[in-house]
This record gives structure tokens, sequence and C-alpha cells, in this order.
């Protein structure tokens, strides 16, 4: 027989309603962070206007235009975020400038192709994160996003055979890597870590 102590633990009670309370506000946090970040990325400028503009729109698209919940089940490593930002940044910068060549070469017509990218995390956040990050950089393009596989097709500028779109293919696994060593859970790190290894690939 089940003593009074042991179904007082069994039962749930308010402890349970606060910690899903708080994984919500969680969520919401994370998610009007980023929209932020897209915000001022978007503008191009980084400020405290365009920031206080990215709250109140992310604001409004949280409350009016509520999506599906996306759980965040990972956690934040300083060390991954800062090898992102740095990494964002210098092909940023490369990639413009290869646009900039491409525009101003005389006579030259760059070829496009069109590639299919399985993700090895096919989460809503990381498929959203990214898709993101990747069109963000000039000369790629998101046509569209298989949910159920968890795929990203995208537009690729300048490609010249199948090498290039191997290419192509590689860099975003590879922002796919570095976005979840910078908020991806253990398991998630750990799924793509194993299939880089697997493939035998530098990190």
């Amino acid at each position: 027989m089940t003593g009074p102590s042991e179904s007082a633990r069994d039962a749930p009670g308010p402890p349970a309603s606060g910690r899903g309370r708080l994984g919500r506000w969680r969520d919401q946090t994370a998610a009007l962070g980023w929209l932020v970040v897209v915000w001022n990325l978007l503008w191009g400028d980084i400020n405290w206007a365009n920031a206080a503009g990215g709250v109140l729109v992310g604001g409004a698209v949280l409350a009016f235009f509520p999506l599906p919940a996306v759980s965040f089940g990972g956690r934040l490593r300083l060390r991954g975020l800062l090898v992102f930002a740095a990494r964002f940044a210098v092909e940023l910068v490369s990639a413009s400038l290869h646009v900039a060549r491409i525009a101003v070469q005389p006579g030259y017509r760059p070829r496009g192709a069109i590639i299919a990218v399985r993700l090895r995390v096919p989460t809503d956040l990381n498929l959203a994160l990214t898709a993101e990050a990747v069109s963000l950089v000039p000369g790629t393009l998101i046509l569209e996003v298989d949910r159920d596989s968890g795929t990203l097709y995208l537009h690729v500028l300048d490609t010249h055979g199948p090498v290039d779109l191997d290419v192509a293919r590689d860099r975003t696994r590879t922002v796919e890597r570095r976005i979840i060593r910078a908020v991806g859970s253990g398991a998630e790190l750990r799924r793509v870590e194993t299939d880089e290894s697997e493939r035998g690939t530098s990190p």
C-alpha cells in the first residue's frame, strides 16, 4: 500500500506549473532575442534605435502572430557564440567582395545552381537559424525549407561544376555545426560531432 508521503510526491503540484511557465517565458525571450538580432542585421546597422525597434516589432510578431511553440532545449556557450560571430563576419566580407567582383567584371555571366542540403539536427529552431545565417551571406539564397525532412533548398551563385556544389553543401553544414556549438544541446552537439568525425572533416 502506498504511503501518504509517496502519494504526495507523485501528485502534480504548483512547482511543475511554475516550471512550465518558466520554460515558456524562456522560449519567448529567446525567440524575441533572435528576432531583434535579425531585425538589426536586416537594417545593416546595430544601434540602440534599431535594437528598440527590433524589440517592438518582435514583441508585436510574437503577440499578434503566434507561431507553433519552438522549445529551446540547448544552452548558450560563449566560446561557440564568439566563434560563430567571428566566422560569420569573415564570410560576410569575403562573399560581399566576391559578389562585387562579379558585378563589375565585364562580360562575365555567373552560373547559378539550386542544391538541397539535409541538416543533421532537423529541429525547427536549427532550421530557422541555419537558413537565416546562410541567407544573410551574399551569393546564397534560401528558396524553400522542407520541415518534415529537415532539408534546405538553396540557390548558389557562381558555380562551375560539381565541386562547387559540394563546397556549398559543406559550407552550409559548417554553419549548422557552428550554430549547434553555440546554442545546441549536448545530444545535438554529439550528433554533429559524430557525423563530422565519420566524414573525416576538420571542425
